[in-house]
């Protein structure tokens, strides 16, 4: 199996690529559309604000074709932080921006409760859909590493897989159902865990 990492200049690339090989995965680092074309799964990777992000995407190309690969090829993505709230359709963060509506819902502030805003550091997660290929291994209680201040606000609650509390609940796993997912926190940072997470959806696109 092949999987790509997008680089678009916006994702901590080489510590996600050392956490799949480090689980056995053959995996490249790439721009060239060809690549997508040829990979089994992509990986969408993502540090920064979301209209920078949402910018290279679209003028490089590189949305359209992400689009085109899930939709009408159906071809597996997993997005990691940043990577995660662009699957969404837009975001309200500095100004408003496209996502790749790839799943229904737009990225928003998290909610001023009290607490320090970026959430960062370990949180427990909460499984609401057990069938999510993702969380084939994870449970109710095991922790992950989050760096955000943004989160999803999802327009159908069925694609929300697991989500985490600060000072409100938020999404920390979403899926289309299909072969689309996202993370909000790091699983190359969240050790046994997340790498757990990293070997079920290797082998979520191993089995189809």
């Amino acid at each position: 199996m092949k999987t790509v990492i997008i680089d678009y200049g916006m994702g901590n690339l080489h510590s996600v690529k050392n956490a799949f090989e480090f689980i056995g995965q053959q995996v490249v680092i790439s721009s060239d559309f060809k690549d997508f074309d040829k990979a089994d799964a992509l990986i969408l990777p993502g540090v920064g604000a979301f209209p920078d992000a949402s910018k290279v995407l679209y003028e490089s190309g590189a949305a359209e074709k992400i689009i085109e690969l899930c939709t009408v090829k159906n071809k597996p993505l997993l997005g990691i932080c940043l990577g995660m709230q662009l699957l969404l359709d837009e975001s309200d963060e500095v100004k408003l921006s496209k996502g790749l509506g790839l799943i229904h819902g737009r990225c928003e502030r998290i909610a001023d409760t009290g607490l320090k805003i970026p959430h960062m550091g370990w949180n427990d997660l909460v499984v609401d859909d057990d069938s999510c290929p993702l969380l084939a291994d994870t449970r109710t209680g095991d922790y992950v590493y989050f760096v955000h201040s943004f989160k999803a606000n999802l327009a159908d609650k069925s694609n929300l897989c697991a989500h985490t509390f600060y000072g409100e609940d938020i999404p920390a796993v979403i899926g289309n159902g299909k072969n689309v997912f996202g993370a909000q926190f790091h699983p190359e940072k969240s050790e046994k865990v997340g790498l757990g997470m990293l070997k079920s959806f290797a082998e979520f696109v191993k089995q189809r």
